[in-house]
C-alpha cells in the first residue's frame, strides 16, 4: 500500500494532467478529445470511494474542484459509472457553496461601494468557475469606515488580528450566513503593507468581471499577476494548482501586457519576483502537457530559467534560496527609490517569519503571527 504522501503526490500529478491536458487555452470547457488522458482517466475510474474522496480533498485544497470534476464528468459521459455519480454529487455541493458565496460577495461589494469605499475583488474570482476558501477584497477606503460598514450593514463579526494582519493593514470578518471568511486589505498590499503604488493601481486599472449574472470590479491581468506574486513568492513560498491554471489561462489567451506588467512590478520593486513567478508557472504547466510560452526578457530576469516547485506537504513549494534573494532585491529597490514606507516595513518581515516558524514548531500553528 502506498503511503499517504506518495498517494497525494500521484493525485497531484493526475489533477495537473486534468487541468493542462483537459482544457484548451481559455479553460472554459473541457476538450472534446481526451485521448491523451486515457490511462490517467482509467486510473481515476478504478478508485474506490475512499481514495476518490482523498483525491477530491486535494482538489479542494488547490481550488480546482469544479474544473477537475468537469473533465471527469465529460470523460464519463454515457458510461453511467460510479465516478460520474460521485462527480455529480460533489459538483452540486460545490456549486451550491460557490453560489451562496458569490451572492454574499455581491452584497459586500455593493455595501462598500455604496458607502464611498472604492473596492476590487482580489484573488477570489481568479479561479472561476472555482472559488477559494475565503473572499479577498482590496479597498482604498479608510479602515474605520470599512469596519463600520461591515459591522453595521452586514452584522459581521471582526476576527482577532495577527501581527501579520496588522502589518499588512488587513482585517478579517465573519458574516452571518457566509461560511467563508472575508479578508479585506485596506489601502496597502504586501506582507508588511509596504506596497502603496501597486495597491493604488488595483483600483485605478480595475476591470469588470461577470460572475453568476453580477458584475464585479477585479484587478486588471497585470495586477492579478503582481498580487499573486506577492502572495506566492514573498509570503507563503508555495503555490496551489489553481495558481498554475489561472496564470496559464492569462498566458494562453494573450490578455497579459508584459510591458505594463514590468512597469507596474518595477514600481513595487518586485519585477525579479514576477519574472520568477511566471517562469515557475510556465515550467510546471508545460511539464504536465500544457503549452505556454514567455518572452525571452521575462525568462532572462528570473532567478533561474529552470526554476521548479516541489510537491511537499500537499503544496507546491518554492525553493527558499531564490525566495531569500527576492526579498533582498525588493529591499534594495526600496532604498534606491527612496520608498520610505517599504524601507521602514520590509525589515520587519524576517523576525516575523522566524516567530511564525517557532510558533508552528511549538504549537503546530502559526495563528496569531501570520
Amino acid at each position: 500500500m502506498k503511503s499517504s504522501s506518495a498517494t497525494n503526490a500521484r493525485h497531484m500529478e493526475l489533477l495537473s494532467k486534468l487541468m493542462f491536458q483537459g482544457y484548451g487555452a481559455d479553460f472554459s470547457i473541457p476538450k472534446g478529445n481526451l485521448e491523451s488522458l486515457r490511462l490517467d482517466l482509467e486510473e481515476i475510474f478504478e478508485m474506490n470511494e475512499e481514495t476518490f474522496g482523498e483525491f477530491l480533498k486535494l482538489a479542494d485544497t488547490h481550488h480546482v474542484t469544479v474544473r477537475a470534476l468537469n473533465v471527469l464528468r465529460k470523460a464519463a459521459e454515457g458510461q453511467q459509472n460510479r465516478i460520474q455519480n460521485w462527480c455529480e454529487t460533489a459538483l452540486a455541493a460545490e456549486n451550491l457553496r460557490i453560489s451562496n458565496a458569490v451572492e454574499w460577495l455581491r452584497v459586500i461589494v455593493h455595501a462598500l461601494q455604496g458607502s464611498g469605499c472604492a473596492v476590487s475583488v482580489i484573488k477570489s474570482l481568479d479561479h472561476w468557475p472555482d472559488l477559494g476558501s475565503d473572499l479577498d477584497l482590496y479597498t482604498s477606503g479608510a479602515p474605520e469606515r470599512v469596519i463600520q460598514i461591515m459591522q453595521q450593514k452586514l452584522k459581521a463579526e471582526l476576527e482577532a488580528r495577527s501581527w501579520g494582519d496588522k502589518l499588512a493593514n488587513k482585517w478579517n470578518f465573519q458574516v452571518p450566513g457566509l461560511n467563508e471568511l472575508v479578508e479585506i486589505h485596506v489601502r496597502y498590499l504586501g506582507q508588511t503593507g509596504e506596497q502603496k503604488l501597486l495597491a493604488e493601481r488595483v483600483i485605478e486599472r480595475s476591470v469588470s468581471k461577470e460572475v453568476n449574472g453580477s458584475n464585479f470590479p477585479v484587478p486588471a491581468p497585470e495586477e492579478r499577476i503582481m498580487i499573486s506574486t506577492l502572495q506566492r513568492m514573498y509570503r507563503h513560498f508555495y503555490f496551489r494548482l489553481c495558481d498554475m491554471a489561472d496564470v496559464a489561462r492569462l498566458l494562453g489567451t494573450g490578455d497579459l501586457d508584459f510591458k505594463e506588467l514590468r512597469r507596474g512590478a518595477e514600481l513595487g520593486g518586485i519585477w525579479p519576483g514576477v519574472a520568477s513567478f511566471l517562469v515557475i508557472v510556465s515550467n510546471y504547466v508545460n511539464s504536465f502537457g500544457g503549452s505556454v510560452s514567455l518572452p525571452r526578457e521575462v525568462i532572462d530576469e528570473a532567478c533561474a530559467a529552470d526554476m521548479q516547485v516541489q510537491f511537499r506537504g500537499n503544496f507546491l513549494r518554492v525553493p527558499m534560496k531564490p525566495a531569500a534573494g527576492l526579498y533582498g532585491s525588493q529591499l534594495l529597490s526600496a532604498g534606491k527609490h527612496g520608498d520610505l514606507r517599504a524601507i521602514s516595513r520590509l525589515p520587519l518581515l524576517p523576525p516575523l517569519a522566524v516567530s511564525a516558524l517557532v510558533a508552528f514548531r511549538l504549537t503546530g500553528s502559526d495563528k496569531g503571527v501570520w
